[in-house]
């Protein structure tokens, strides 16, 4: 998947400019950068949730804006920053919701079988009869990357998985986005705050400023003191902690 020179304005305010972005297989790819740098309009581009005013994504060679909604839909899954729901859902029913593009509202044996493997590896099978009102917000996120999963795509898009997660649910959700890849062999776009996160959990990272892409490669390249200086504005130091560089800036 691969998306060249995209471009996005909302009005006559760019927002994102001459971004390229290359997303390879069964990787984590981190997008990062302060508030108002193009992260969620980015990741709204690449799962055609907002059409581009300019550039465009390929996946397979294709240009995304030819797939049908059906094809799209069993290659990338997104899950977005607003996850509520107003409907009254158990977990499982939750989950089904993956199913959707496959077999619409008639769930086969097989689609029951990938709905229960999805609950089971996201280790929901206790909770699995409850209800999503009634979850801890950690929770929820597991039963959304459960459906996720369920959807059985090769891409999986995650818009700030961890926000209004404490740091125990936050560390335990991206170690499940590192295993979606190692395990599952997924390709994983997760847009973060937190850039200690992606240093440690991602393969390639893009930092975006002004809607620009202003560093990428991998961890080792855009987790340096002067890069990341340059991009929030404020000091940082680099420390490595099991052989990853991670920040503290101040």
């Amino acid at each position: 998947m691969r998306a060249s020179n995209l471009s996005k304005h909302y009005g006559t305010t760019p927002v994102v400019g001459s971004v390229d972005i290359e997303l390879p297989r069964g990787r984590v790819i981190s997008l990062i950068g302060p508030n108002g740098a193009g992260k969620s309009t980015v990741m709204g581009m690449l799962s055609r949730l907002i059409w581009p005013d300019g550039g465009e994504v390929t996946l397979e060679g294709r240009p995304l804006r030819s797939w049908n909604s059906t094809e799209l839909s069993k290659r990338i899954a997104i899950l977005t920053q607003q996850n509520n729901l107003d409907m009254k859902l158990t977990v499982r029913e939750l989950v089904s919701f993956g199913r959707f593009p496959y077999s619409r509202t008639r769930l086969t044996r097989e689609d029951h079988a990938i709905v229960e493997r999805a609950i089971d590896y996201m280790e929901l099978g206790p909770l699995a009869e409850r209800f999503i009102d009634e979850l801890s917000g950690g929770e929820r996120q597991r039963a959304h990357i459960a459906m996720a999963i369920a959807q059985d795509t090769d891409y999986i898009l995650l818009d700030e998985p961890t926000n209004n997660l404490d740091i125990y649910h936050a560390t335990a959700l991206m170690r499940t986005v590192r295993r979606l890849a190692d395990e599952l062999g997924r390709t994983v776009v997760v847009v973060l705050h937190e850039i200690n996160y992606a240093a440690f959990y991602s393969d390639y990272v893009y930092a975006l400023k002004d809607g620009a892409v202003a560093a990428k490669g991998t961890v080792e390249e855009v987790m340096r003191r002067d890069v990341l200086s340059k991009i929030y504005g404020v000091d940082f130091e680099i420390i490595r902690v099991k052989d990853r560089p991670l920040s503290l800036y101040y």
